[in-house]
């Protein structure tokens, strides 16, 4: 009785196509293996080489912090270090803030 509307009838033929689960489930591995080769693996590198590089600082070493401050080390403790940033100032930070270590003479050489 519809004037502008033609009725639609779902075609009883047209389901999924045959062996279509097993496509969908090797996609979604698909993306996972990349997601994980792309971004998880290298962020867990990153984070076990910053680890290692905290483990490492002794006194007298050169490191940057996140916030730009270049000091020489002054004292160690299992969360804190000491920098000497000048001949008058030392500042305390938490280890994690530490970003890089430099070479040795950086700090004269600036």
């Amino acid at each position: 009785m519809s004037l502008f509307i033609e009725q639609a009838f779902a075609d009883a033929a047209a389901g999924q196509p045959a062996g279509g689960s097993w496509v969908t489930t090797l996609m979604m591995v698909g993306f996972f293996a990349i997601f994980y080769f792309l971004l998880i693996r290298p962020q867990q590198k990153k984070a076990k080489e910053h680890k290692q590089m905290l483990s490492q600082l002794q006194k007298g070493d050169e490191v940057v912090t996140n916030g730009g401050i270049i000091g020489k080390i002054t004292k160690v403790s299992d969360e804190f270090i000491t920098l000497q940033v000048n001949d008058n100032t030392q500042l305390n930070f938490q280890k994690a803030a530490i970003v890089a270590s430099l070479p040795k003479g950086t700090i004269k050489a600036i």
